[in-house]
């Protein structure tokens, strides 16, 4: 059977024996009460290390996203802006209008992940009667579409101030929230210092099987915790899911660098292809997500790519060609649209994966390369 590198995504990865170990032994009761000892020592060590008064433990990021749509945006009716390449546009199914009945209003979002604040302060609405009322601003970090990228500390600063000037709640999705503070040595506290409120994912990047925190203040985790419990997120002995969490703040988060040194090696390695079809932005990689963009004058397709990056050849395991280990190696990617694959770096990726990887894709951009040349301008 061919040995299987699956870069889709820092989410299919596995929970480690000390993880499960403190699954099993962790101590319970029911979270609905307020009793679970578990869940209570980590939505008190999340609230901790990003400096807020509190956090509330939900089974999942868009489930966290959705509550803070909820809480800040109090009527119905009213408007949230958001990058329109933000998770909460893309991937969260519309749940702000479906649910809450809150207009998702988008702005562009730059290729760091950023959008200009001079048109955020245009789009603000509220003073004329037959407008939404802007209720509430979401920014991402790090910014998933826009390849990991981390956002600079001064635009989060810049950001905060404009929000606060018209008074205007700042959430931050912060679901790979623990890689941007990694890329930037700083603290969590630090990057989310001007967030109202903060979600962040345990299962993303940080290995636990489920979970994610919603973190802010004291009457905002007061009036999330009804939201929790409206949309069924509501969890009894969760201590059994909030043990892995733990486990994954103390030991996986200190080595996140090392996702990062993985991503950087594979950029660097595909980008020294100097092929016509393929190209990597080196300098774009900031975490643990690597983009690679296909030429647009190239008949290639991301479908067709990940198509046989998923197949082993015969050349690849016998004779002079072969790259691999004897039974092939297959590598699994995401298509980010038809010229973009995003390929991310996890925990579950040793060294010796990551070679089989580079090899393996290596081989295939070589062939496809050479099978379908890039047009001529």
């Amino acid at each position: 059977m061919a040995y299987i590198v699956d870069l889709r995504s820092d989410t299919v990865t596995k929970p480690s024996k000390s993880m499960r170990h403190a699954m099993v032994n962790s101590a319970l009761g029911d979270d609905v009460f307020g009793e679970d000892p578990t869940v209570n020592t980590l939505e008190s060590k999340i609230a901790t290390l990003l400096g807020k008064q509190a956090a509330l433990f939900v089974p999942s990021g868009t489930m966290a996203n959705l509550i803070a749509v909820m809480v800040h945006c109090k009527k119905r009716g009213s408007e949230a802006i958001v990058g329109n390449k933000s998770h909460i546009y893309k991937y969260e199914q519309g749940g702000a209008s479906h649910i809450a009945g809150v207009l998702l209003s988008t702005i562009q979002n730059k290729p760091d992940g950023t959008f200009d604040l001079k048109e955020l302060e245009s789009r603000i609405r509220g003073s004329d009667l037959h407008e939404p009322i802007t209720s509430m601003v979401a920014i991402e970090n790090t910014h998933n579409v826009c390849g990991g990228k981390v956002l600079p500390l001064e635009w989060l600063d810049k950001i905060s101030a404009l929000c606060q000037k018209h008074s205007i709640p700042l959430h931050m999705d912060g679901a790979r929230l623990m890689n941007a503070s990694e890329a930037l040595k700083e603290t969590p506290a630090r990057l989310v210092k001007g967030c109202d409120s903060i979600s962040v994912c345990f299962s993303k990047g940080l290995a636990a099987p489920v979970g994610s925190a919603l973190v802010g203040a004291y009457h905002f985790i007061e009036q999330a915790r009804r939201m929790r419990k409206m949309l069924g997120g509501g969890m009894r002995q969760a201590g059994v899911l909030a043990a892995a969490a733990v486990v994954a703040l103390d030991e996986t988060v200190p080595r996140l660098a090392f996702d990062h040194k993985r991503a950087q090696i594979l950029a660097k390695t595909m980008q020294g292809l100097f092929l016509k079809s393929f190209s990597v932005d080196v300098e774009g990689v900031h975490t643990n997500i690597v983009m690679l963009k296909i030429a647009d004058s190239s008949p290639l397709t991301a479908d067709l790519v990940l198509k046989r990056l998923g197949q082993v050849a015969l050349d690849e395991t016998q004779g002079d060609c072969k790259t691999t280990n004897d039974e092939g190696v297959i590598v699994k990617a995401v298509g980010f649209d038809s010229k973009t694959i995003r390929f991310c770096l996890h925990v579950d990726i040793s060294d010796e994966d990551l070679w089989l990887a580079i090899m393996k894709m290596t081989y295939v951009f070589k062939e496809l390369d050479a099978a379908h040349p890039v047009a001529k301008s």
